[in-house]
């Protein structure tokens, strides 16, 4: 079985080394995009697939449909480094709202529950942060999510009403930061490890506090020394490469 292509041989292309339709994508290539809101990953991966002309691609890290921000794409034979990628740290900045939370853990599904947030403050926050948000915690994933059981997707089984009592992962918090507090919204940067889920961050954060929260907004801005704003979006790819598809 071919070996993964060291990271620092592959093309990466962004901004600052602009795509164009020249570009040797079989190869093995690198190409960083700003998913916009709303789309899947799959969306932006068969998008861009469509665009490049070959069929191997793939993404290095699923984002959710709310969310918006870094997607790294590999083309090629750089689809063998997609775990490489996978495995480096991730930086975020997360709108979480208190007061209710929500099945899926973020803005995507109606509220199934609410609670006060007269009493929570933002030295409140930080304390609970502090204490049980940093370095390697125990997390449970959120139900709809992609991860399987028996062959199926969590969030296939959620969405037919059946719910699986999932055991707590072991995820790491590097560091965050709190960058805005206005009740009952908090702004809040993070830089964690492979596999830690934000919308479960948001969902345990409510509780600690003593009430309720949801994601109810999130942006990827870093995988490892990649970042979004080298990223672009699908529509800017479609203009450049000059397709009609």
């Amino acid at each position: 079985m071919p070996k993964p292509l060291p990271l620092e041989e592959l093309p990466v292309y962004s901004k600052s080394n602009p795509i164009s339709p020249e570009r040797d994508f079989l190869s093995g290539a690198v190409v960083l995009v700003n998913k916009p809101k709303d789309w899947t990953s799959f969306d932006a991966v068969k998008y861009i697939r469509n665009r490049i002309g070959i069929k191997k691609v793939g993404h290095a890290g699923t984002l959710d449909p709310m969310a918006t921000g870094l997607l790294v794409l590999c083309t090629g034979k750089a689809t063998k480094s997609i775990d490489q990628i996978q495995s480096m740290p991730k930086a975020y900045h997360a709108e979480i709202t208190f007061g209710h939370s929500t099945p899926s853990y973020d803005a995507m599904s109606e509220a199934d529950a609410h609670a006060k947030v007269e009493h929570i403050t933002e030295s409140m926050i930080a304390d609970q942060l502090n204490h049980h948000f940093l370095g390697e915690i125990d997390q449970v994933p959120p139900m709809y999510s992609a991860l399987k059981r028996d062959g199926k997707k969590l969030y296939e089984l959620a969405r037919r009403g059946k719910i699986i009592e999932l055991e707590p992962r072991p995820v790491t918090i590097y560091e965050h930061n709190i960058v805005g507090w206005t009740s009952p919204v908090l702004e809040l940067t993070i830089r964690c490890g492979k596999g830690t889920y934000i919308r479960s961050l948001a969902h345990d954060l409510g509780k600690a506090v003593g009430s309720l929260a949801h994601l109810s907004a999130l942006e990827r801005t870093e995988i490892g020394h990649f970042v979004a704003e080298e990223g672009y979006t699908p529509h800017e790819i479609n203009d450049i490469m000059r397709t009609d598809g």
